[in-house]
């Protein structure tokens, strides 16, 4: 069986994303938005704003669980915020050493982590000693931070300290998200580790996770850019995978209405600019996929109130079924 994982992005893939995306069908699981653990014990007002289905059994309303990742390089720090989650309901915490931002890194966290593999250790087994023993520890990592060459040595790291589950991002910090993804670096991982592996990077198609499966061996994908850029993703990937079967993509109009939903959800944060770029965030990555969103976004890339956009979107022309492209839409 086939299972895929909706990434963690930050300020992309929050709980309106969540909740749009697994209502969609075919992801087994989300990750949260990292939590930064610096030096304090978080009170749960801040874990209820990264993961608010915390409140409701820690699943979104689709019933796919959320595990909350956390984030930073203190191990007695991230140990405690973690056994703290766990009493809050979290049916699983992800450890992340894979996000290339400069401001995590310059603080000991991240991605900057993977040029010390006992660090990893040290991280990893605190966790895990502080969560009950029933609730997963996985941990997702980058290949490296510069270079390749402690790949295997950071993976191994990561299961001897008792993760259950490891993500690995298909490049290295400074590669960021250029393509490719190094996809061929995986299954060495795979083979040498006795948890499952999760392949992550650059699947933006059914076709891509059919390469990524070729060449890593793995048939276990998190997927982020791709679901958003492609709603029905998932769904596909499942649908191909264990029934055999081509599960087309959403038309425009079916995506609009997406679009015109999540600008409904937004409405509950409190900040107008941020309804906004979130709103814009998500109508310019499916220009990737639907050639209407990109014209779309050349039109509200400038507007900076949340009602303006959507007037746009209400707006939108449709392609006619005479004129659409027979691409759109469709798994190519």
């Amino acid at each position: 069986m086939t299972a895929v994982t909706l990434a963690p992005m930050e300020g992309v893939v929050d709980v309106y994303m969540r909740d749009i995306l697994t209502q969609i069908g075919g992801f087994d699981l989300c990750v949260s938005e990292f939590v930064r653990v610096s030096q304090n014990l978080y009170p749960a007002s801040v874990f209820y704003k990264y993961c608010p289905e915390l409140r409701t059994g820690g699943k979104t309303a689709a019933g796919v669980p959320v595990h909350v990742q956390i984030m930073g390089g203190e191990a007695s720090v991230m140990a405690e915020n973690a056994a703290f989650v766990a009493e809050l309901g979290a049916p699983g915490i992800d450890i992340n050493f894979g996000c290339p931002a400069k401001s995590v890194n310059r603080r000991d966290a991240g991605a900057t982590l993977l040029q010390w593999p006992e660090r990893l250790y040290e991280i990893v087994s605190a966790v895990r000693r502080a969560v009950p023993p029933d609730i997963p520890v996985s941990a997702k990592m980058r290949l490296g931070f510069s270079e390749k060459n402690l790949a295997l040595d950071n993976a191994l790291a990561i299961a001897a300290a008792g993760a259950a589950k490891l993500t690995v991002h298909a490049r290295t910090k400074l590669e960021g998200y250029k393509a490719p993804a190094h996809w061929e670096y995986l299954r060495p991982i795979a083979d040498a580790l006795a948890i499952p592996v999760v392949a992550n990077g650059e699947i933006w198609t059914v076709q891509d996770y059919l390469r990524c499966r070729e060449i890593s061996g793995l048939k276990d994908v998190m997927i982020g850019r791709g679901a958003i850029a492609r709603p029905t993703l998932a769904r596909e990937i499942v649908a191909l995978e264990q029934q055999g079967v081509e599960n087309p993509a959403y038309d425009w109009p079916n995506v609009k209405g997406l679009l015109v939903t999540y600008h409904e959800l937004l409405r509950d944060m409190s900040n107008p600019d941020r309804q906004a770029g979130r709103l814009k965030q998500w109508v310019k990555l499916l220009g990737r996929t639907y050639p209407e969103s990109s014209e779309l976004f050349t039109r509200v890339r400038r507007l900076q109130s949340p009602d303006h956009i959507a007037a746009e979107l209400e707006h939108a022309s449709l392609l006619s079924a005479e004129s659409q492209d027979p691409k759109v839409g469709r798994c190519y």
